[in-house]
């Protein structure tokens, strides 16, 4: 699961912004959040808001940007068609609006958990320049932590368990030592659990990925198929079952099956509407992630569904009894219908944000206090108080309104 991640100067992120998906202190559904094995706890769901122009999506592309530096190489070198490789001229672009900026390097830091180990990773990059890198591991089990490598530009240091692996005295400068890792060493235990949660353990819809409709083909799965259909029935459609049929590793063709007045029609997916042509883009990777713990991100999620569906696929992450993987769906919306203390926690909804140097910010609800220091309450209308805009992040303004702990 995703732990938490920080970004500073990438596109509109001038400052360190931090997402936190740990779960904060607060007496609020408490029975609605992922409590790991140790005892740790973390937020099933995250919803990200603000204008247009904001940042939302800039924070979202951010995650996406150090999955794909990190994964590229390795499917690059493993030439498998069914690999989603992120384009081949893939840039990483700074803040814009500073000369700082434009000669700092970008930097990522994310925490992240399997089964075996929660892990820190950094990586600093400047035109696709390698500057820094570095990887830690604290084991669950025992709370012992070691540091794995570090790396800058003039030393590589493996450490602890990476002790006897070897490195190549050209390595390139543009090629993370992870990935290099994760090329040579992928039979290593620890880098194949990295490399794993990079690969398989988080999932992003709408960013590059030009086979997204090969995700159909997890309909194979009765589990998988019985979460969409519930999904479906949610929305009231006439859709009584779908069948997938592969024609080969990059054609997929989709039917489903109507119920109306007692009989049944089958429909070629591509003859139904645009909308219920998104939904069956979205729910198998909504059903695969509560199925195997993903951690699922998407941009603009409200756009794609009903706001009915929308809630019921939030209230399917943050049920226990659904989500017994410990799943999460992170996701950015305009949508207010869910915006209520009935289908969120304070630390689960976000808001960003420019100041007046167009550089975004990020904060969440439960740490934000108003010009007279106050907190807002677990009861509060949020919906209401954010149109009226009290959060900072007036959805009818581009830029945030400078208050309280919220500065440009």
């Amino acid at each position: 699961m995703l732990c938490q991640f920080t970004v500073k100067n990438f596109k509109s992120i001038r400052d360190e912004v931090t997402f936190d998906m740990q779960a904060a202190a607060i007496s609020e559904h408490e029975d609605k959040v992922i409590k790991d094995r140790d005892g740790e706890v973390f937020l099933p769901v995250s919803a990200i808001y603000g204008p247009n122009g904001g940042g939302k999506s800039n924070v979202l592309e951010a995650m996406y940007s150090l999955v794909a530096k990190v994964l590229r190489p390795i499917y690059a070198m493993e030439d498998k068609e069914d690999r989603t490789v992120p384009p081949s001229k893939f840039v990483i672009e700074p803040f814009a609006f500073s000369d700082k900026g434009r000669e700092s390097p970008t930097e990522f830091e994310i925490f992240f958990r399997t089964r075996q180990a929660e892990y820190r990773y950094i990586l600093k990059i400047k035109k696709d320049v390698v500057l820094y890198e570095s990887l830690d591991r604290i084991k669950l089990e025992t709370r012992r932590r070691s540091a794995l490598f570090k790396r800058d530009k003039q030393d590589i240091i493996l450490k602890g368990l990476f002790a006897r692996l070897k490195t190549s005295d050209e390595l390139s400068k543009t090629l993370p030592l992870l990935s290099y890792l994760g090329i040579t060493y992928r039979n290593n235990m620890v880098v194949k659990d990295v490399l794993d949660w990079f690969e398989k353990g988080i999932d992003f819809l709408d960013y590059g990925n030009p086979f997204q409709e090969l995700r159909m083909a997890v309909a194979g799965c009765p589990q998988v198929k019985s979460l969409m259909l519930d999904m479906i029935r949610e929305m009231d459609l006439d859709i009584v079952d779908f069948r997938v049929e592969e024609k080969d590793s990059r054609v997929l063709d989709v039917y489903t099956k109507h119920s109306a007045d007692g009989y049944e029609a089958e429909l070629d997916l591509l003859d139904e509407s645009s909308g219920t042509q998104k939904i069956f883009g979205l729910l198998p990777l909504v059903a695969m992630s509560l199925q195997s713990g993903k951690t699922l991100i998407i941009d603009e999620l409200d756009a794609k569904i009903h706001p009915l569906l929308l809630r019921h696929i939030i209230l399917m992450f943050t049920d226990m009894s659904i989500n017994q993987n410990g799943a999460q769906l992170i996701f950015t919306s305009h949508d207010l219908s869910t915006m209520t203390n009935e289908i969120f926690r304070r630390d689960e909804i976000w808001f960003a944000a420019k100041g007046h140097a167009q550089n975004s910010n990020l904060y969440s609800l439960v740490e934000f206090k108003n010009d007279k220091g106050e907190s807002v309450r677990k009861d509060a209308k949020f919906d209401k108080q954010y149109l009226e805009g009290k959060y900072g992040a007036d959805p009818y303004l581009i830029r945030i309104i400078d208050w309280g702990k919220v500065s440009a």
